[in-house]
């Protein structure tokens, strides 16, 4: 390949070019480097020997002397709520916006965390208000699900339904299982305060939302039932399962009530028992087998927990066959039962748990709101033994 005599010309010249360009550059940093204060530098010492509380106190000081280092307030800021020290971040924040220098972005971008700290420091006012403020520009979004978090917080369920709606609108995602919980909620309140008809509004309006949300049917039937309307509070049960089989063993026990107050125990227990015998579980099992021993003694129920266990063995199944066993056995047998049953007891209640799917969160009891990440449904209606298979 020939060498071009443009070329020989041209390399002195662009390395010419560059070598200037570099002690441009490096009299621009050197001069930049000076006019930081000595603080600046001490608090960088102080990060890079893993000193951050040395560290943060440097570089206030440098904000004392350069008010004009806006990043770093905002940085200084964010470390300060992060680490607790909610006094400090709003202090920091709010004198930024107190600062006539600000463009419009920086001020937005001061409000959407001062929000943050209201809300970290349980000023839910100051929060709520903050966030409004910021509808309708680039933290929409971000505001508008701390809002929901707020409103939810408050139990404000009617605004936290508008603001799910909002969501909807702005993202595109789906909130009506949210909105229909809400709804819920409000039927609950009214429902305490023994105003049927507003609850069977709110109750209504959940279905219309989110035609598969079993907790309005699961509501509308414990209504009915404290009203004495046992025939209706059976057949919003039974609507369950259309929507979702699993959350049948919620309410089976309540149905099982419901039958016998109209004296038709036998009538409610063989339809438990279709439930159990389509969608099994430990939950259903148990009213099956509280029922069964109630209408038609100990060696009935002890025949249909033992069919059930070969079927779908589990331990809490165990648990209720020596249990059965245990009422009839002869004395001296007893007390070897006894201690089977204790020891399989002990274990057993430690798998009778439910758990979100969310965050894992264990409970004792079925929850439809999260005690723990604050999800609607994430609970599913098993627990923990038959999930783990």
């Amino acid at each position: 390949m020939e060498i071009q005599l443009w070329w020989l010309l041209a390399l002195p010249l662009f390395f010419g070019l560059g070598w200037m360009a570099a002690r441009i550059d490096l009299k621009h940093l050197l001069s930049e480097s000076r006019a930081l204060p000595q603080s600046y530098f001490r608090g960088l010492n102080f990060l890079m020997n893993e000193q951050p509380d040395k560290a943060i106190e440097a570089f206030v000081d440098v904000i004392k002397v350069e008010p004009q280092t806006i990043e770093l307030h905002f940085a200084l800021g964010n470390l300060f709520r992060r680490r607790g020290e909610i006094t400090r971040a709003i202090r920091m924040h709010q004198s930024l916006l107190e600062r006539d220098d600000l463009d419009e972005s920086q001020k937005l971008y001061t409000l959407f965390e001062i929000a943050q700290d209201y809300l970290k420091a349980g000023l839910l006012d100051r929060a709520e208000e903050s966030f409004v403020k910021l509808e309708g520009t680039s933290y929409a979004e971000s505001s508008l699900r701390f809002l929901l978090e707020i409103y939810e917080q408050e139990k404000d369920w009617l605004k936290a339904a508008e603001t799910a709606r909002q969501l909807t609108k702005l993202t595109g995602q789906s909130y009506q299982k949210e909105i229909a919980h809400f709804y819920c909620e409000l039927a609950s309140q009214e429902m305490m305060n023994s105003k049927t008809d507003e609850a069977r509004t709110h109750l209504e309006d959940a279905l219309y939302v989110h035609r598969r949300c079993v907790r309005s049917n699961e509501l509308l039937g414990e209504m009915e039932a404290n009203l004495g309307h046992f025939e209706e509070a059976i057949l919003a049960w039974k609507r369950i399962e259309s929507q979702s089989p699993d959350h049948l063993s919620l309410v089976a026990e309540k149905m099982v009530e419901a039958y016998e107050k109209l004296g038709r125990l036998e009538e409610g227990l063989r339809l438990i028992k279709g439930y159990l015998s389509s969608y099994p579980s430990v939950e259903l099992m148990n009213v099956v087998f509280d029922a069964e021993l109630k209408a038609n003694g100990v060696e009935s129920a002890y025949h249909l927990v033992r069919d059930e266990l070969r079927r779908h063995p589990t331990l809490l199944g165990l648990d209720r066959l020596l249990e059965a066993q245990l009422m009839e056995a002869p004395m001296e047998r007893r007390k070897d039962l006894e201690l089977i049953k204790n020891l399989v007891h002990q274990h057993a209640q430690s798998l009778s748990q439910y758990r979100c799917e969310t965050c894992g969160f264990n409970a004792r009891q079925f929850y439809w709101h999260c005690p723990a990440c604050g999800g609607w449904e994430t609970f599913p209606p098993r627990q923990a033994e038959e999930r783990e298979k």
